[in-house]
């Protein structure tokens, strides 16, 4: 399980970091390529980059984690935390109108999927965290 979670969570943390980058350095095109987007708003070149520095930095945390277990559970909790939050954000546009359900499916890959991942790679880092706890303390 350990090694899935590892794979899991360093693919889920270069593609996060790969997705920043794409949103620091063409805006107009990832605004454009990404399914959904543009359904949410106009083109805010400025706010496309703000969020880009913020998945550069989540998927830093995620790959970071992977290969460092002394920091997993804080930089696993820190991005899940963010990545859960958006997609919860995301259910909420549906459930006011703002968007069609439809939409949930369309950004499902891309927005729910990574918090689930996150959520599970976050609940076995602190599986992990707590055995580790009980073995010194004993």
């Amino acid at each position: 399980m350990a090694r899935v979670i590892i794979i899991l969570t360093t693919i889920l943390g270069a593609a996060m970091a790969a997705n920043g980058i794409f949103m620091l350095s063409s805006p107009e095109i990832w605004f454009s390529v990404v399914p959904g987007v543009g359904r949410t708003g106009l083109f805010n070149q400025h706010f496309i980059r703000d969020i880009g520095i913020l998945y550069i930095f989540i998927g830093g945390g995620f790959v970071y984690g992977a290969l460092n277990p002394a920091y997993r559970l804080f930089l696993w909790t820190s991005a899940t935390l963010w990545l859960t939050c958006h997609a919860i954000f995301h259910y909420l546009e549906v459930m006011t109108g703002i968007c069609s359900p439809s939409y949930l499916i369309t950004e499902f890959p891309a927005v729910t999927l990574p918090a689930v991942i996150g959520v599970i790679a976050t609940l076995y880092a602190l599986g992990s965290h707590r055995r580790n706890l009980a073995q010194h303390n004993k």
